[in-house]
């Protein structure tokens, strides 16, 4: 059984959506939530299906106390779903090619340090954009700007507020990220 382990820095619906799914499947769970906020609606997500919880802060981060803990848990998959700290370069290094991230936009469009979640959704709006979509992708050292694994697309009418993008958003990461991570892991 392969062991995925997730980051996630808020309400944990694309941790939570990932932990169901692999837990109908026989090649492999979610093992561990790792999280820099312990106010993280993520927690009690992850505590709903017994899947043991890391809280750490940003120095236990960078400094490596968790890259000691990944190291300890020896996943195969390392999976950001809304993880809002630069990822360190340690645990990159020690697990190349087994980090991914899902970004609520096209990469390379509204990507970058401060584009996450609604900031992204409103410049999709104020900017008219006639489509966006979500990006998963493999995490290097610089924000956003891994090798991209996966796209899809959805449209945006002149009517849709930032939160109609934000619903649209949610609706294709529900489907495509754990499907994705599934064919990753099949690779």
């Amino acid at each position: 059984m392969k062991k995925i382990v997730v980051f996630a820095s808020g309400s944990g619906t694309n941790a939570e959506n990932i932990i169901q799914y692999f837990a109908k499947k026989e090649i492999a769970n979610v093992v561990a939530v790792f999280t820099n906020n312990p106010n993280a609606g993520v927690i009690q997500r992850a505590k709903n299906y017994e899947v043991a919880i890391q809280i750490f802060s940003k120095e236990d981060l960078n400094d490596g106390e968790v890259l000691q803990k990944i190291n300890i848990i020896k996943p195969d998959w390392i999976v950001l779903a809304g993880f809002l700290l630069k990822f360190p370069e340690n645990i990159i290094k020690a697990y190349p090619n087994k980090v991914v991230n899902i970004h609520p936009a096209l990469l390379p469009k509204y990507g970058g340090k401060g584009m996450y979640g609604m900031h992204i959704h409103k410049a999709i709006v104020e900017n008219k954009e006639k489509e966006t979509g979500i990006t998963i992708h493999y995490v290097n050292e610089n924000y956003d700007e891994g090798a991209i694994v996966f796209q899809q697309k959805v449209l945006v009418t002149e009517e849709d507020t930032a939160e109609d993008v934000a619903s649209k958003i949610h609706v294709l990461e529900q489907k495509y990220f754990p499907e994705v991570i599934l064919g990753l892991l099949n690779e």
